[in-house]
């Protein structure tokens, strides 16, 4: 790597400052609260009888307070008089294994202990029905046998494709609950198609199976629960796509653009199902999807603990590390490629023997004019964007934003503290 230590020799970093960004962000005092009130008001628990025996269905990750938005609809659907049973809905993750699935499940805090209701977890589907174009709709075995389905999900945009109805309760019903098999065949024809298929098939799915309601949250920039509402099913094609819109109003985003260089310093499953946000980074895995900053230049230093070298995202950075590198689970991400047909995320980047090459490469290749004066932004990832570290160049934009707080003095990279 000798030439290479040459080649960015003359790259200066540039001095770093911490600021504190902040947004217009309502969040509710008491999640179970809001969660018996909703059920409460709307109805839905009107729809479950005596002996019921209801599948509750809940796995996407990241959803705040999960554990407890399942523990009250357990606790709902007993009383009314149903037996509820927890199963996991997340498509292929988990390795697409039943154990796995479950394992899944228990990482989020959603085990028999914490909700009150057993987790039955199962990889067989069975074909609901089949699209005008072809496509076969799949749905979980044990939620089809139910005499009652529910489904538990936060909505929010995706991060590959635009559509009335996004991630949220319909996906659940598609994808989630249509395991692996389900997921497969509803990325077959790509994420260009996804903003009709997953309304499509949520109305096949729900046309065949007893689901009554999907309970959604919508978080705040913060990741906090902002609004909880049940939705009964056959208002929800209906409703979704403005809950959509109040979920697009409170994402945060890093108040720089456009940025030469941000540098993250970890990516996992755990944070996106890109690893890293692209609607944080404005950097997709698609053409189907839009928005966010303009970043030249993305460098990636790490894994998270939670993601288990599934470094699926990866394929969005320009220049990452060896460490990196080393502690990559091929086969993890490549099973994520494999069903969702996506592939550029999982490719590798540039790969430097340390942060500090990595950082230098990204801001040697940004094209920025001066590159002593390049705009770098680093944050820990995509879902923690309160606390951020800037260039010195952006002390200006900084100190004139009514939105930022500057907390630290201009300091070396590498001795400021949070940054190493």
């Amino acid at each position: 790597m000798e030439i290479i230590s040459q080649l960015l020799q003359d790259i200066v970093l540039p001095k770093m400052m911490k600021v504190k960004q902040s947004f217009h962000a309502p969040e509710l005092e008491d999640t179970a609260i809001a969660v018996q009130q909703t059920l409460k008001g709307t109805g839905v628990m009107a729809r479950i009888s005596p002996g019921d025996r209801v599948a509750i269905a809940a796995g996407s990750r990241g959803v705040a307070d999960l554990p407890i938005l399942v523990r009250e609809t357990v606790n709902a659907v007993r009383a009314a008089g149903g037996s509820p049973f927890i199963v996991p809905a997340m498509g292929s993750h988990g390795g697409a294994t039943a154990e796995g699935q479950r394992e899944v499940l228990e990482q989020l805090g959603v085990t028999e202990a914490s909700v009150g209701a057993p987790v039955v977890s199962s990889m067989e589907v069975v074909q609901t029905g089949t699209l005008e174009n072809g496509l076969p709709v799949y749905t979980d075995k044990q939620a089809s046998g139910a005499d009652k389905v529910i489904v538990i999900n936060r909505i929010k945009p995706h991060t590959a494709f635009r559509g009335p109805v996004e991630s949220g309760l319909m996906k659940m019903i598609t994808i989630g609950l249509g395991k692996q098999k389900g997921a497969e065949a509803a990325h077959a024809y790509s994420f260009k198609y996804m903003a009709e298929h997953v309304p499509q098939m949520a109305k096949i799915v729900m046309s065949k199976i007893p689901l009554i309601f999907g309970l959604g949250s919508i978080e705040n920039a913060y990741d906090r629960p902002a609004k909880i509402v049940a939705v009964p099913a056959e208002e929800m094609e209906a409703r979704e796509p403005g809950l959509l819109l109040e979920a697009k109003e409170f994402m945060p985003k890093i108040l720089f653009d456009p940025m030469d260089v941000l540098v993250v310093e970890e990516i996992g499953k755990d944070i996106s199902g890109d690893g890293m946000d692209p609607n944080i980074t404005g950097r997709y895995a698609t053409p189907y999807a839009f928005g966010g900053p303009d970043v030249s230049r993305i460098v990636v230093l790490g894994l998270t603990e939670k993601t288990h070298g599934n470094a699926n995202g990866i394929g969005l950075a320009d220049t990452t590390t060896r460490k990196l590198f080393n502690s990559i689970s091929w086969e993890k991400g490549y099973a994520n490629s494999l069903t969702s047909t996506v592939t550029s995320v999982i490719k590798v980047p540039m790969v430097l023997e340390d942060e500090e090459m990595a950082i230098k490469a990204a801001i040697k290749t940004c094209n920025a004019r001066d590159l002593t004066k390049a705009r770098v932004v680093r944050i820990q990832n995509t879902l923690d964007l309160q606390h951020i570290w800037i260039s010195e160049s952006l002390q200006e934009e900084a100190e004139a934003h009514p939105d930022i707080e500057i907390l630290s003095e201009p300091a070396e990279m590498y001795t400021a503290g949070e940054t190493r």
